[in-house]
């Protein structure tokens, strides 16, 4: 990574600021696969100490969005076919068992839900892919949130970092109008009280962007 002047961090935890800031270069896609992290030069580019890096860094590995092998700097890993089956093993059975579970209480989180269908509506051409993925990807936030389980949350957040990066990566999308519709036909099941239809839609949307992800590695892989 190149040394430029220190880049100023927000007031808040040092660490969690950095990791931050590392975790939205990777996201962004300015930050390719294989680019490694050295702590001496995060701690150089930062302005900060090399155990600050180094715990910055391994929030990142932890969440999937660096690798690390031993005695060697972490990097952005390339993810590939396999990686994609492995998430959605784990992201459709949790995600229809959201949908199921806020029904089933009645908390269906409107509002949230909502305003991230809104703001993917409203993004422009200009707009950069990474912002499309994050608003995409937090209305899903909204409803595994809504659930208000700790544990839940953390788990799903454990995911969703690979996720944003597999979509950054291969440049994905269903497209804006075809997710904006799916997710309103989701919150349409949520708000009717309707759970086996809400599970359905929910599964049959979640199918699809694996398909489509599934097909992009495919490709890259020929």
């Amino acid at each position: 990574m190149a040394q430029d002047a220190a880049v100023r961090l927000p007031t808040v935890s040092v660490v969690d600021a950095l990791a931050a800031s590392l975790r939205g270069r990777v996201l962004d896609g300015r930050l390719v696969s294989g680019t490694t992290f050295a702590e001496t030069e995060i701690a150089a580019e930062y302005g900060v100490s090399r155990p600050t890096a180094r715990s910055a860094v391994t929030a990142l590995v932890h969440e999937g969005l660096l690798q690390r092998e031993a005695n060697k700097p972490a990097y952005v890993p390339q993810l590939a076919l396999a990686d994609v089956d492995d998430l959605f093993l784990v992201r459709i059975p949790l995600e229809t068992q959201v949908v199921r579970v806020l029904v089933e209480r009645g908390t269906v989180p409107v509002t949230a839900a909502e305003g991230a269908i809104a703001d993917l509506d409203r993004l422009g051409p200009e707009a950069s892919h990474s912002a499309f993925v994050e608003s995409d990807l937090r209305f899903h936030q909204s409803l595994v949130d809504a659930v208000a389980s700790p544990r839940l949350s953390r788990l799903y957040r454990g995911i969703q970092g690979e996720v944003h990066l597999c979509m950054v990566q291969t440049r994905h999308t269903l497209g804006r109008e075809r997710i904006v519709a799916e997710h309103s036909w989701v919150l349409e099941a949520l708000r009717a009280g309707d759970a086996k239809e809400a599970v359905r839609r929910m599964r049959e949307h979640l199918d699809g962007a694996c398909r489509s992800l599934q097909r992009l590695f495919e490709e890259k892989d020929d």
